[in-house]
């Protein structure tokens, strides 16, 4: 009998780990024992411009990166009398369905405007589907101060591209650029 030697060294293994502390962690209680990692891919964030215009210009990019089929995208086009982004389009609807999401962050080395990240938020348990597929509202970034809530006109005598090129620092402040 060759592997005597293997099994007994098999149930030593389970023998000996009968004796060892057991780490047991109470997780709703006490939280952030192991904080995530600064670069953990979690919960995603649609982000604004710092006057509060939205970031997301409707270009589906997300959607078509989206290995596992988890975003919908519709685009439509501002107004003058509703701006939500300063572009020419805006995502006037965006869902992310959570249960289909992998959370690869795919979707957010597709978009052009920084428009999507993902924030360090993995409690994404619910106790209905319905929860589970959030909607623009549910994913945009809070209001700072100073901001204002879309829709409303780009700062004064600012264009699209100084949204761009970060120009815009608040509601009606454009950046002196010296050129």
């Amino acid at each position: 009998m060759p592997q005597l030697p293997q099994v007994i060294r098999g149930f030593s293994v389970t023998f000996f780990s009968m004796f060892k502390k057991v780490t047991t962690e109470q997780y709703p209680e006490e939280r952030d024992i192991y904080p995530p990692k600064p670069r953990f891919h979690g919960r995603h964030q649609l982000n604004r411009h710092p006057d509060g215009l939205e970031k997301c210009i409707g270009c589906e990019l997300c959607a078509w990166a989206c290995p596992a089929d988890a975003i919908l995208v519709e685009g439509a086009d501002n107004t003058e009398e509703e701006r939500f982004s300063p572009g020419e389009r805006y995502g006037r609807v965006y869902q992310i369905n959570y249960l289909r999401c992998i959370l690869c962050g795919l979707c957010i080395e597709a978009c052009p405007t920084r428009a999507l990240t993902m924030t360090n938020e993995y409690e994404l348990a619910e106790n209905s589907r319905e929860k589970l597929i959030y909607e623009k509202a549910d994913l945009l970034a809070p209001l700072l101060p100073g901001m204002e809530a879309a829709p409303h006109e780009m700062a004064d005598g600012a264009t699209d591209q100084d949204y761009y090129l970060g120009n815009v620092t608040g509601l009606n402040q454009l950046k002196a650029v010296s050129e």
